[in-house]
């Protein structure tokens, strides 16, 4: 939930989410549709259907050994290494694009890595620091940042030239995300939603397992009716 969203906007939903299905086993129970719908708000809903797909394998083969993470459903590298990292206190750190401009300004030579049993705190320190300080624009080198002494980015004045970049986002009024977005809030609210309001947006939402078609409606996903 946390990728790409505000923290502030995904703690109610982790919270109920949580309330609702505390365990692996409780999400790989519920109806997909209910998953998709529980997501809405937060974007990306094919994370939602990655995860319930994610718990069954879990729910059915048991919680996998780190190094066999990818295996799950919708876990990449980076979602892997957060799990490493925040689960298992192995240490190796989450690159996100606020760990990577860490990385590339104060340790070009390679991270020393963190102290036995400080995985977690490191992860965390990295991505805060990254955020917080070590910022794209405006950095705080010289306002506190506990990593200045010794910068060699900030010592040779070129913070700035090196600084990874992150993916632009593609502009979402009136993208394909923003029109599949708003049929699946139909769904959420009403349970059904009209193929013909947005056919290409349907059709794709049907495609990538989001939803399911009956005629000239769309239904949530898994939906017995």
């Amino acid at each position: 939930m946390l990728q790409a969203t505000p923290v502030s906007r995904v703690l109610p939903y982790y919270e109920a989410w949580m309330s609702r299905w505390p365990r692996a086993t409780d999400l790989a129970g519920a109806p997909v549709g209910d998953v998709i719908a529980a997501w809405q708000g937060l974007g990306y809903p094919r994370r939602a259907r990655n995860l319930h797909a994610a718990a069954s394998v879990v729910a059915r083969d048991g919680w996998p050994a780190p190094e066999h993470y990818e295996d799950l459903p919708g876990v990449g590298a980076y979602t892997a290494d957060a799990l490493r990292c925040f689960a298992d206190e192995i240490p190796v750190l989450p690159e996100d694009v606020n760990v990577k401009r860490v990385l590339a300004r104060r340790f070009p030579t390679g991270w020393p890595g963190a102290a036995r049993g400080r995985a977690w705190d490191a992860g965390q320190a990295m991505m805060d620091l990254g955020r917080d300080y070590c910022r794209a624009r405006a950095p705080r080198c010289d306002d506190g940042c506990p990593l200045r002494t010794g910068c060699p980015a900030a010592d040779a004045g070129v913070v700035h030239d090196v600084t990874p970049r992150g993916r632009r986002q593609a502009r979402y009024e009136g993208s394909m995300r923003q029109r599949r977005g708003l049929l699946l809030r139909a769904l959420a609210e009403d349970g059904r939603a009209a193929v013909d309001a947005d056919p290409e947006a349907a059709e794709s939402l049907v495609a990538e397992g989001l939803a399911d078609r009956r005629g000239a409606v769309l239904v949530p996903a898994g939906s017995a009716t």
